[in-house]
């Protein structure tokens, strides 16, 4: 599993993942800030990340999430 944890989320929880033994990284991790989400979900796969951890609930009404192999968790 390749994790990928949203700006909006605390840097610290990063940390949590790695001790279950998961492949993590931040928007930051990949100076990816201030991307668009329009911009990010095809990033996510050229990366291959299989799953995407954000707190924006809006995201679901902006993207259509299954022309994507990725799960995102909000």
């Amino acid at each position: 599993m390749k994790l990928l944890l949203d700006e909006n989320l605390p840097q610290k929880l990063k940390y949590r993942f790695l001790e279950k033994g998961m492949e993590v990284f931040t928007i930051s991790d990949m100076k990816w800030n201030s991307k668009k989400n329009g911009e990010l979900l095809p990033l996510l796969i050229e990366h291959s990340f299989t799953h995407f951890l954000t707190f924006d609930s809006q995201l679901r009404f902006q993207q259509n999430f299954a022309k994507y192999p990725v799960c995102v968790l909000y």
